[in-house]
């Protein structure tokens, strides 16, 4: 059912994504890990898992991706108000989460939910 390498005609997309970050953020703040932490196990580990050279970290030469968290917020999963293909298949549904994203920014610009934009990385050669 995926169709491999063409993220487009997925069937399911990719589940859950957006909730990536609350569910990561939920699970560490009930084991008193801090957000240091989980930036990194959300930031800098991805890119270098990935081979992204300018992403996963805030320093000078590195792209300024970033998001504002506001990390005691808590909400409940609505199926509903997520946007990935198939959002009724969620397993958390009616679970509260901690951690809302107010904003998103890409290479330094402030990115609109309602115009997103981007573009896929691939690994850069080694």
């Amino acid at each position: 059912m995926k169709a491999a390498g063409d993220w487009d005609r997925a069937w399911g997309g990719i589940s859950s994504l957006q909730l990536g970050l609350p569910l990561t953020w939920t699970q560490a703040r009930n084991r008193k890990i801090g957000l240091a932490r989980v930036a990194a196990w959300m930031a800098a580990a991805p890119a270098r898992l990935a081979g992204l050279t300018a992403k996963g970290r805030i320093a000078p030469g590195y792209d300024a991706d970033l998001c504002v968290l506001a990390p005691e917020q808590s909400f409940t999963v609505d199926p509903a108000r997520l946007h990935h293909k198939h959002p009724a298949t969620t397993p958390y549904a009616g679970r509260t989460l901690y951690g809302v994203v107010r904003a998103t920014i890409v290479r330094g610009q402030v990115i609109d939910p309602g115009q997103p934009r981007g573009k896929l990385l691939t690994r850069e050669p080694e």
